[in-house]
């Protein structure tokens, strides 16, 4: 059923038309003129409109091109007693869908206006599909159309044209960054800077110059003074991931910057002022942590003003199919070489794996399967996504008796951030990435084991 709009001045004929039309379950709107039919259209949707060509009070040439100004998917069939192939001409090549002549038949009426009313519907339909898909054209690298995933670009859409902060939580490896950049893109400061830093992978003195800046003398090797990420990213993102391993010092810090834009260089006594628009990322669950001491509360609530949290890939594994597919056809063009075709049988049994390094092991696997597999065709044997099982001794078999497990546990503590400690070349921040804990914890535990 369409709504449309029937514009003569005389009235019979517009009672006719209407009777005609209602038979296919039209909704009629009558006007006996132009004037009133403009008057219509500014405060009426409409699907179809059939309109005379003379009139007493206009011309319908001048509501056709009315029609085509205030909505261009909306179709005019032209109605005149005087039908000529010359005036059908004019009015098709003035942009009416069809033209009918009076006396008319009624069949030929329905007909015109189903085809008319049918082309309403699919052009709107596509303005729509087209609207759509421009929204989300700028969270275009989340793949997915799992339900969780589109909740996910559903709030993203949602949170991207505002001011506010953003809070991205997840496992590590689901695309915390992505996450922020298509919140950047669909930003109104998305022709302005987008910058990132991970705050776990620096330490706590280069984190603050890294952030701030700092003047000339503020330390050793400060031989100049150096803007910051929040001044290099004036106007526009700043992404601060793992944000959970920042200090107290640091996020007290950060919290006078989300309070009121101001923060003060390192080595200098007078604050600066900055426009930044500020997210931040964590695999860490930061509620545990302001019960722990270890992160401010109310920055937590400055933080989490738009919680966004990114779903594991085990929760999405519908998704799969599709992230193979794209993560085969990216890997084959940085490796240069042909992309090559996987069996469902592989996708199946990659769909039951858990995933526990999320989409950037899924992409591991992909591209080691891209380099190494024999045949043209990947298959399941393919992935060695399944750690081989192996029989080893049981710490309890020679358990003494009497044990004091309070030192037994610290011995078992400090073999471990020493064993980290020297992996990581004794930088404690790389330290605590390894064992999963803070900067503040590794440094506790220095402190405490005297290493």
């Amino acid at each position: 059923m369409a709504k449309i709009l029937i514009v003569d001045d005389e009235a019979n004929m517009r009672r006719i038309l209407s009777l005609i039309l209602q038979e296919d379950k039209h909704e009629i709107v009558e006007a006996d003129g132009v004037k009133s039919a403009l008057n219509l259209l500014s405060t009426t949707t409409l699907d179809l409109v059939i309109t005379d060509k003379k009139m007493s009070d206009g011309d319908g040439f001048e509501l056709l091109a009315a029609c085509q100004e205030a909505d261009q998917s909306l179709p005019v069939v032209m109605l005149t007693a005087f039908g000529t192939i010359e005036l059908a001409v004019e009015a098709m090549q003035l942009g009416a869908f069809d033209f009918i002549s009076k006396p008319f038949v009624a069949e030929v009426v329905k007909a015109v206006a189903k085809r008319a009313t049918e082309r309403t519907k699919l052009v709107r339909e596509n303005v729509i599909l087209r609207e759509e898909a421009k929204r989300f054209a700028f969270a275009d690298e989340i793949l997915g159309e799992s339900k969780a995933i589109k909740i996910l670009k559903d709030k993203i859409l949602r949170v991207a044209p505002t001011n506010a902060t953003v809070l991205i939580t997840g496992e590590t490896g689901t695309g915390k960054e992505l996450v922020a950049r298509a919140i950047h893109k669909g930003s109104l400061r998305k022709h302005e800077t987008f910058l990132a830093v991970n705050c776990a992978a620096v330490s706590e003195q280069l984190l603050e110059s890294e952030l701030f800046g700092h003047e000339k003398g503020a330390f050793t090797g400060a031989d100049k003074a150096k803007n910051g990420l929040f001044e290099a990213a004036h106007r526009g993102t700043l992404f601060l991931d793992e944000a959970g391993e920042m200090s107290l010092n640091l996020q007290a810090k950060l919290l006078r910057v989300l309070t009121d834009g101001h923060f003060i260089r390192v080595g200098a006594t007078s604050p600066r002022s900055v426009d930044v628009r500020i997210i931040v990322a964590t695999h860490r669950n930061l509620q545990e942590r302001v019960k722990e001491g270890l992160f401010r509360e109310d920055l937590f609530y400055r933080l989490a003003v738009v919680p966004l949290d990114v779903p594991p890939l085990r929760q999405r594994r519908e998704d799969i199919p599709i992230l193979v597919e794209y993560l085969l056809g990216e890997t084959s063009r940085e490796l240069k070489i042909a992309q090559r075709k996987i069996t469902a049988e592989a996708i199946r049994e990659l769909q039951k794996y858990d995933f526990p390094g999320n989409i950037r092991e899924l992409r591991n696997l992909v591209e080691r399967a891209n380099i190494l597999a024999p045949n043209e065709v990947i298959t399941a044997d393919d992935f060695n996504f399944k750690p081989e099982i192996k029989k080893e001794a049981n710490f309890f078999d020679d358990l003494p008796e009497n044990i004091e497990l309070p030192k037994v546990l610290e011995k078992i503590e400090r073999n471990l951030v020493e064993t980290a400690l020297q992996k990581a070349d004794r930088v404690q921040a790389e330290a605590a990435r390894q064992l999963g804990i803070s900067r503040s914890d590794i440094a506790y535990k220095i402190k405490k084991y005297n290493l």
